[in-house]
């Protein structure tokens, strides 16, 4: 089964379910939309006016189960909740024999569930691109704010092949009369597609504001976590335009790409304070936004995590394009580990290769002794087109770049959680003596980083 990306049945589909209403802020990206979407929702509850003030959020792809995808107030939503929802869209699907796709339906089945609380606001995380993805169903007058995070190469097979070509799709969100927030962009001429995008749907854009790291200040901040592993998280500064003042927070998502994510997520409250009618945007004050990254989470996104009963941190990290996999690179060469052993698995998703993404994880100092563990992953639910890079494709791709890599690589015919306990348990005993200065990583796919939260979840 492919992806056909199109608009047509999913507006079908959402017309004959209750209308959508909620209050949105829609967001887009390659690279940084899941932080921003989480940074975002979080800051809104640190915000909210009430103890009934509900954030709604949906995500994709879910994570460990198709729950975890749709929150209400940082929370999965129950499994009852979701399968009434899901029943009532599938049947009204079924009933009209439109033949939604199943991520229409899961983006109907959002919908569905954030209208039927009456959600306060809601934050909506596009799938893929923008323009016919199955979130643009949501109505131009209940969109607060657009926003668009760094635009790198992925999913070229459906957006296009060059970076102005899927700015434009991802552009393609905007709404008339609304802001659109462009992050920081890597790539130049991102921004002049994006203005011409925006201006044709007679948007406004506004430019993210720029988050700086600050020296640590133990008045605020307090004292300075003197372990290394997890680090302390980043204290930043940014000015935005809805306050007067300098903001100072400490940002618990790591890696210096958190600092764009946090500027696009910044501009998202500040067009929300400058830009709609909300009545609770008076309550978006200094102090709850700084309260709201703080207690910001985004599992499996430079995750650091200890199984039960270990001793040994592994780092958990969705990296699975060219971009994310050189961040991800970036910030483990900060942290200056002796030895680092990999448990990786790809998705096939040509016209991506297996090289460009395992490059930059292969090309760490020579002073970084690596290992790494390869295996496949279990099929995601309700994605029947998704399906692993084979473990001989991967261990031929790893050979050719780095030669002298010790490799370890799964039985194929394996279940895939079994292929990924073994990994971690060889992981485990080549770093049995290496303390801090040894580092487990479990990358190149959400879906197996899920693999990796179900492990949290059991004896290994």
């Amino acid at each position: 089964m492919s992806i056909d990306l199109s608009l047509d049945r999913v507006r079908k589909l959402q017309a004959l379910l209750p209308p959508y209403t909620r209050p949105t802020c829609h967001i887009t990206g390659t690279n940084g939309k899941g932080s921003v979407s989480a940074l975002v929702s979080s800051i809104l509850r640190a915000s909210a006016p009430s103890p009934t003030f509900l954030v709604g959020r949906f995500n994709s792809p879910h994570l460990v189960t198709v729950h975890d995808c749709i929150t209400l107030n940082n929370s999965p939503v129950s499994p009852e909740m979701y399968n009434a929802a899901r029943s009532r869209v599938e049947e009204t699907d079924a009933n009209h024999s439109i033949g939604a796709s199943s991520f229409e339906l899961l983006t109907c089945t959002a919908l569905h569930i954030f209208e039927t609380v009456r959600a306060d606001i809601v934050v909506a995380e596009v799938g893929m691109g923008g323009r016919l993805d199955a979130t643009n169903v949501i109505p131009d007058e209940t969109v607060l704010v657009s926003a668009m995070t760094e635009v790198d190469l992925d999913h070229q097979s459906f957006l296009g092949e060059t970076i102005g070509a899927i700015a434009r799709e991802k552009a393609a969100i905007a709404r008339k009369g609304r802001p659109f927030v462009l992050g920081q962009q890597a790539h130049a001429e991102v921004e002049s597609v994006v203005r011409e995008v925006v201006g044709q749907a007679g948007g406004d854009v506004l430019l993210a504001p720029t988050v700086t790291l600050r020296d640590w200040d133990e008045v605020p901040d307090g004292p300075l976590p003197s372990a290394p592993l997890p680090p302390p998280p980043q204290p930043v500064e940014a000015a935005i335009a809805c306050f007067p003042e300098t903001l100072h927070a400490l940002l618990p998502l790591y890696g210096e790409h958190q600092l764009a994510n946090l500027g696009t997520a910044l501009g998202v409250i500040s067009a929300i304070c400058t830009h709609s009618h909300v009545p609770w945007r008076a309550h978006i004050a200094p102090d709850s936004v700084t309260r709201g990254i703080k207690e910001t989470t985004w599992p499996g996104r430079l995750s650091f995590h200890k199984l039960p009963g270990r001793q040994q941190y592994v780092l958990v990290d969705g990296a699975h394009n060219p971009a994310s996999a050189r961040t991800l690179a970036a910030y483990i060469a900060q942290l200056r580990p002796r030895i680092v052993t990999y448990i990786l698995a790809l998705s096939h998703s040509p016209p991506k290769t297996p090289a460009q993404t395992l490059a930059p994880l292969l090309a760490l100092s020579r002073d970084i002794k690596i290992g790494v563990a390869l295996v496949t992953f279990s099929q995601p639910a309700g994605m029947p087109w998704v399906r692993a890079e084979p473990i001989e494709v991967m261990r031929t791709t790893v050979f050719a770049q780095a030669p002298d890599t010790e490799v370890w690589a799964s039985n194929a015919e394996a279940a895939p959680f079994d292929q990924f306990r073994t990994a971690m348990l060889w992981a485990l005993d080549r770093h049995a003596n290496t303390g801090a200065d040894g580092l487990i990583v479990v990358a190149g796919s959400l879906y197996l980083v899920a693999e990796f939260y179900r492990l949290m979840r059991s004896d290994i």
